[in-house]
């Protein structure tokens, strides 16, 4: 049986794909459990600094097995290390400390938006499709989808796609501020990579400390963001010396010439 988690780490990036191509890569209990145990190994693994999550095959993830819950059913448990729900998988990749880039290979449905929606940066290609069905499977959302939807696109727009179930095409979800790009499926990782690549060679305790800004502006009023962005400042820039500032400079002002060719 080949493994339902592929990882692959390569100068400081880790791919990390869902691989049951067969079911679509529909959210089992074991790949459930086997995502939270990769996630739980990343966060303290110092040669990981950006995560790509992907899926192999025509999806990225359709979204929980319902024909394992239609054996089981949804499961009131007390979530343990056997016993892991999305919920957890999900949270544990926003307190990752790292950056999740996920490249939306193909459907991402119901569980699988959730899924989607804990990652940091979106990136799809064509074949990417997005939907909400919890309300047509008549089950209530738990892993943060009815909030995270909203914050990134609008009530509006979040009610449109939840209330009806529609599907949402890769190219107006990019419209829609879903995603950040929508490349040709080869491209996609190679994309991703490269967006990587330039998060890893940030300074690593801002970098880490901006994100956790960032996450905590969303979950919180803008006065409660602009006061925490103060205090944090304060407490991360006092003492930092001229000489290191200047060496700095030059250098981001050398690789914004490269960039824009000025």
């Amino acid at each position: 049986m080949s493994d339902i988690v592929l990882v692959e780490t390569d100068n400081n990036i880790t791919t990390v794909t869902l691989n049951r191509p067969e079911a679509l890569n529909a959210l089992s209990k074991a790949l459930i459990k086997r995502l939270w145990e990769v996630f739980a190994e990343l966060k303290t693994d110092e040669n990981s600094k950006v995560v790509i999550l992907t899926g192999n095959g025509r999806a990225f993830t359709a979204g929980l097995d319902l024909k394992e819950l239609g054996q089981t059913g949804m499961g009131t448990d007390t979530p343990t290390t056997e016993n892991r729900g999305l919920h957890d998988v999900v949270e544990l990749m926003r307190g990752l400390g790292k950056p999740v880039i996920g490249a939306i290979n193909g459907f991402a449905t119901t569980g699988g938006f959730e899924l989607a929606l804990g990652c940091d940066i979106l990136v799809a290609s064509p074949e990417a499709k997005f939907a909400d069905t919890h309300v047509r499977m008549g089950v209530v959302p738990g892993a943060g989808l009815s909030q995270r939807l909203a914050s990134l696109i609008g009530a509006s727009r979040a009610k449109q796609l939840s209330f009806t179930g529609n599907y949402l095409d890769a190219y107006t979800a990019a419209r829609w501020g879903l995603v950040n790009e929508v490349l040709p499926a080869d491209e996609l990782i190679p994309y991703c990579r490269g967006l990587a690549e330039d998060i890893c060679s940030a300074n690593p305790e801002t970098l880490r400390e901006v994100h956790r800004l960032i996450d905590y502006g969303c979950e919180h009023t803008l006065a409660e963001g602009i006061a925490e962005e103060r205090r944090a400042s304060q407490a991360s820039n006092r003492g930092i010396e001229a000489e290191t500032l200047e060496a700095t400079r030059l250098k981001v002002q050398s690789r914004g010439r490269d960039q824009t060719g000025d």
